[in-house]
């Protein structure tokens, strides 16, 4: 929590003018919510995919803190459930992608691998995908 440190005007008209960028991604943010629930669970059911627990990564529970004043009561919800869909949507979109394409990324030293590609096969690995592709 770094912003609570800087308390000089500057820092507070920078705070200012960022609440635009911030908060006017909240209805796309819970337009992509709801498209991704959607998807969630029509895609999942026709692909025999087991749901993911929407619950174990969306969290609001920091607004309940006494000792927070409104606005960051207001800022701790957002960012819990902001963070929280991503997060959430990061596995879903990962489990589609096992589902579609378990095929590992070209090893790169600049390239953060998802932990989900662990159980991918080897990028370029025609062999293995051959034998996983003829199993019955």
């Amino acid at each position: 929590m770094k912003y609570i440190k800087h308390k000089n005007l500057k820092q507070l008209l920078k705070h200012m003018l960022s609440a635009p960028f911030i908060y006017g991604i909240v209805f796309p943010i819970v337009f992509l919510d709801l498209c991704l629930e959607i998807y969630h669970r029509v895609c999942f059911k026709l692909y025999d995919i087991q749901y993911i627990d929407r619950s174990k990564h969306i969290r609001i529970d920091r607004h309940k803190l006494k000792y927070l004043n409104p606005l960051q009561k207001i800022n701790c919800a957002y960012c819990g459930y902001a963070n929280g869909l991503f997060n959430y949507a990061t596995e879903i979109a990962g489990e589609t992608e096992k589902y579609w394409c378990g095929i590992q990324h070209q090893k790169d030293k600049d390239f953060n691998s998802p932990n989900h590609h662990s159980d991918f096969i080897e990028y370029n690995n025609s062999e293995e995908f051959h034998k996983l592709k003829n199993k019955k």
